[in-house]
């Protein structure tokens, strides 16, 4: 196992506590791997080469062209998502309760509540504001230290908190961010204009206009466990995936035809301008194709490998498992089979993943949910719908998923990382 690779996406985890952040950080990454910056709005010339395209600051496409005729192979896809389950702030969230400065927060996507408590959080995201100049303009903040905590009711006051305790997200999930004080007002936005201020002093900000912020865990990610066989982090559903995918683009080299594609609004649906059921993928693969004729015809040729973490078993839950498609960490990358749809991989895409992972040396496994629990989703399903494509839905195992801490094992980063380097690269598809 390589700690080279561990150590490089506990960086990016740190780097990326917001899709915006994610894609900051990706963009850079690629950047100095020699992808060029293209723009939506502008007319591409594409020749051989590694480019790059955003959509909304949190959605992220980078592509590798080798000059090869794409009617004969196609392209080789890889997806993943850049949004995690989040408190996000209201946008009027100002709140006073004895004596206490709060701050009105929203549930966003299916988070695991109870671990938000009693964690130092700080605030991240997009800011738009105008200057001086009267100019509109946006960027990215991040609080980095400790400035809201959501404390638990002790135990005093609720006998029964480990018995049953739901939690009303409205009324209890602000976070505590500063005492009131006498002749003193406070302002959020103006808590903001100072931030801003001080992470982009050369701009000339005059008023912040809107945002959109998220609160997050500053416990840093962390390699653990007594031989170091697990990553702990926020945001491994889906940041490691993304990272995954993201190493191994750079790594193929530029002797392929590939794409990787990373959308936000995952956990929320997809539905949107920069969701995988936005038409982002379909509209980069055309302006490859050059026509909406040899779009198809490409596309009939490619192959989507949708990457999202996946449930490991539990060894205190094992029974919310499967008994033969309970996958294990550190025992390699899963293919995730669902008879209803919910996952998009059919027999021929699973028998060419997992044939790619034979020819690694790299142990494959298989999940299906339980016949009496419902099963989540994926891009996956969304993507092959919009485009046609032909989809398997993979992800290294987790636990703890959706929580604001996360768990996975070191070895299934390399694993995966490796059977994606030698996706991107062949031409066995059914």
């Amino acid at each position: 196992m390589s700690n080279t690779v561990i150590a490089d996406l506990l960086d990016f985890l740190q780097a990326s506590p917001t899709p915006f952040h994610a894609v900051q950080t990706m963009l850079q990454r690629l950047q100095q791997a020699g992808f060029v910056l293209l723009r939506e709005r502008d007319s591409w010339q594409l020749a051989a080469g590694k480019y790059v395209v955003l959509r909304n600051d949190s959605t992220i496409c980078a592509f590798v062209l080798n000059g090869d005729d794409l009617l004969d192979n196609g392209l080789r896809i890889a997806g993943a998502h850049t949004d995690s389950p989040c408190l996000k702030v209201k946008p009027q969230p100002e709140l006073t309760s004895k004596g206490v400065h709060q701050l009105g927060v929203e549930v966003y996507g299916g988070a695991l509540l109870n671990p938000w408590f009693d964690r130092d959080l700080s605030i991240a995201g997009r800011v738009s504001f105008v200057d001086a100049q009267g100019k509109l303009g946006s960027r990215l903040i991040n609080f980095k230290r400790p400035v809201a905590i959501i404390p638990s009711l002790a135990i005093h006051l609720d006998r029964e908190a480990n018995q049953n305790r739901s939690i009303n997200t409205q009324t209890q999930l602000p976070p505590l961010l500063i005492l009131e004080q006498k002749d003193q007002t406070w302002n959020w936005r103006e808590t903001l204009l100072a931030q801003l201020r001080s992470e982009h002093p050369p701009l000339a900000v005059e008023k912040i206009l809107d945002y959109e912020l998220s609160l997050y865990d500053t416990q840093p990610p962390a390699q653990t466990g007594l031989q170091n066989d697990f990553v702990s982090s926020a945001r491994l559903d889906n940041l490691l995936s993304c990272f995954v995918g993201m190493q191994a683009l750079i790594n193929s080299g530029d002797k392929v035809n590939a794409i990787l594609i990373c959308s936000d609004h995952e956990e929320v649906g997809s539905a949107s301008a920069a969701g995988a059921q936005g038409p982002l993928l379909k509209s980069v693969i055309e302006r490859i194709a050059g026509s909406s004729e040899n779009a198809t015809r490409i596309i009939d040729r490619s192959m989507l490998v949708s990457c999202d973490n996946a449930h490991a078993i539990h060894p205190n839950f094992s029974d919310k498992h499967d008994a033969n498609h309970g996958p294990q960490m550190n025992r390699g990358p899963v293919i995730k089979i669902n008879n209803n749809q919910r996952y998009a991989t059919n027999s021929e895409t699973a028998a060419v993943f997992r044939h790619l992972c034979e020819q690694q040396n790299v142990p494959v496994q298989t999940f299906v949910v339980r016949s009496d629990m419902a099963c989540g989703s994926t891009i996956g399903p969304i993507t092959a719908t919009e485009i046609g494509i032909k989809t398997v839905d993979v992800g290294v195992p987790q636990l703890a998923m959706h929580s604001i801490r996360e768990i996975a094992g070191c070895q299934d980063v390399v694993s995966l990382e490796k059977v994606l380097q030698v996706f991107f690269k062949t031409t066995l598809l059914p």
